[in-house]
């Protein structure tokens, strides 16, 4: 087996997230990183046991790589992507895509056009249970879709002192919330029903509209008590907090709501598909559990286990029943998929997320801003 050789640009949280994935699949060698400074990239490369690192993404296209992944805060992901894809390297992007829908559509163009492998890390929807309910939906298990409740809810940015590059719209777009997390759930329910949001009615709310932003790195004030010549108040214009109420190409209806000010709630998304025959309900805190709800039976919850799953949805499953798989697990069974495309030089027969989902991601947020902003239905 030839190895193929990978970049990964950006080394916050996702940038190692996605090396750890990597390196628990036969083939793959992360080879070069990089960060917007030289001594970034040198300390996190020597905390990962990387050789090569650089302090700019074109010396990082140069390495000798045939991958790149991009993990790098959002207003780099379409400038990354475009030198990438023109550079010949088959691209794993985070989301979003880019931070205009006119972006987008360029870099599925040019990926398209230069038929190279292209990817959106919309790896949630490789927990084995969430293929699980899209098989079984595919079979008819679920009937027609009526209703969809689902909720993304955090708790990173409950104080006014939490603070974080996602809070700048020159660096992360003009949403926050829903485009940080409410682009996983809404790209999840889609998936999982089969029906299309058709129309939204968005309403926003920026719990703290003034946050104060540390005046040096955090690392800084590790373990000790910030005074308040600490900080600076800064405005925040994107949202904490949003509900969103959609409609579907069937002709029925759904609510979302998602938070990153909500006590407690780490990182907790929620759904409940409900259908004619019968409702799934799942959660990302249990993720290796799926209810099904009946009217006249008893309700059920079916563990993740290979033995009792269909075989599509089993074949992201590592292990033994039992022995439970989680979040790092997504990541890895989604590369897996990703790099036996890159192996065939097609993408042809894809089952992961692509820039199209990329694509599709942008045009729904964008649409939800536009409702908010006109307070009314829009059509997506």
């Amino acid at each position: 087996m030839q190895t193929i050789k990978v970049g990964v640009a950006g080394l916050g949280f996702i940038g190692p997230a996605h090396i750890e994935a990597l390196r628990r699949i036969p083939g793959i060698e992360v080879v070069a990183v990089s960060e917007t400074s030289i001594k970034a990239a040198r300390e996190k490369a020597r905390l990962l046991a990387i050789e090569k690192y650089f302090g700019s993404f074109e010396e990082l296209l140069n390495a000798g790589i045939d991958c790149v992944h991009i993990c790098t805060p959002n207003n780099l992901h379409y400038k990354m992507a475009k030198a990438a894809l023109e550079a010949g390297k088959h691209v794993v992007c985070e989301k979003p895509l880019a931070t205009t829908i006119e972006e987008g559509e360029e870099l599925l163009k040019l990926a398209t056009q230069k038929e190279l492998v292209h990817a959106i890390h919309f790896n949630i929807r490789y927990y084995p249970l969430i293929r699980q309910m899209k098989v079984l939906r595919e079979k008819g298990e679920l009937g027609e879709i009526y209703s969809i409740i689902g909720s993304y809810l955090q708790d990173w940015l409950f104080y006014a002192t939490d603070y974080n590059w996602r809070l700048e719209p020159e660096l992360s777009g003009k949403s926050k919330a829903v485009a940080d997390i409410g682009s996983h759930l809404m790209d999840l329910l889609e998936y999982i029903s089969g029906v299309k949001i058709v129309e939204v009615m968005a309403d926003f709310q920026t719990i703290h509209p003034v946050r104060k932003k540390p005046l040096k790195p955090i690392e800084t004030f590790s373990g000790k008590i910030l005074k308040p010549e600490d900080f600076k108040d800064v405005p925040i214009s994107t949202e904490d907090y949003a509900s969103i109420l959609l409609r579907f190409d069937n002709g029925n209806k759904g609510v979302v709501t998602v938070s990153q000010v909500d006590a407690g709630r780490k990182n907790r998304l929620s759904l409940e598909i409900s259908g004619s025959k019968q409702t799934f309900a799942w959660c990302s805190e249990n993720p290796n559990e799926l209810w099904i709800g009946r009217r006249d039976a008893a309700n059920k919850v079916l563990l993740r286990d290979p033995s009792l799953f269909e075989k599509e949805a089993a074949s992201l499953i590592s292990f033994p029943g039992g022995h439970n798989e989680g979040f790092p697990d997504t990541s890895k069974q989604m590369f897996i998929e990703v790099y036996n495309q890159i192996r065939k030089g097609t993408m042809k027969g894809a089952k992961f997320p692509t820039f199209k989902d990329g694509l599709r991601e942008l045009v729904l947020c964008e649409r939800i801003l536009e409702s908010n902003e006109k307070e009314c239905w829009v059509k997506v």
